[in-house]
């Protein structure tokens, strides 16, 4: 099962990053790449991050309400993506920050769990500076996102990951023929869209 493989290299990154208090692994929602959420985290390993990324759709609302009571119910760590009040209303351990919807750090402070993406060295500061518990840096690997920023590669990625002032989480192209090569390279645990749906 892919997501047992891709679990195992997570646990490896965090263990080497010290970043206990964070899932390991992780799994973004993607309306194209997953268009059933539930059916995906259902295959989910106890104690990975969702994070509900809805990009406005109209039902939004009830699907995260589902999400979320999916989440609980099987040990996932949830968050919804740049909708902190949507993320309130149906408990959810906290928001994912787009890089360029990252706010103000007093808005930060709730308790609730912060995540934010960053495809920089700069974006990566901003992300520590605003107090945000992990960083997404991406992509890492060429992928199929329609982000349209170039991959990383893993010498430049891992230099980024290395002096970054938080946690930071692999993205982008991440697969279990390529997994194993983040090991010993700064990152704090890997996300996934695809792989883990398959």
């Amino acid at each position: 099962m892919n997501a047992a493989v891709l679990a195992a290299e997570a646990r490896r990154l965090n263990r080497a990053a010290g970043a206990h208090a964070l899932p390991a692994l992780w799994f973004f929602t993607d309306p194209a790449r997953t268009p059933d959420p539930l059916a995906a985290i259902a295959l989910l390993p106890r104690g990975t991050g969702v994070v509900y990324r809805h990009f406005g759709a109209a039902g939004r609302g009830r699907t995260a309400r589902a999400l979320a009571r999916a989440c609980r119910r099987n040990g996932l760590v949830f968050l919804i993506a740049a909708d902190p009040e949507l993320a309130a209303r149906v408990g959810a351990d906290g928001v994912h920050w787009p890089e360029r919807l990252l706010p103000p750090r007093r808005a930060l402070s709730d308790g609730r769990l912060v995540t934010a993406a960053a495809h920089s060295a700069e974006a990566l500061a901003r992300a520590a500076a605003h107090g945000a518990d992990a960083a997404t840096l991406s992509p890492i690997f060429p992928t199929q996102s329609a982000s349209g920023h170039p991959a990383l590669g893993l010498f430049r990625a891992s230099q980024m990951a290395r002096a970054a002032g938080l946690p930071v989480l692999a993205l982008g192209g991440v697969t279990i023929e390529n997994a194993r090569l983040l090991a010993g390279r700064g990152f704090a645990g890997l996300v996934s869209v695809g792989a883990l749906a398959a």
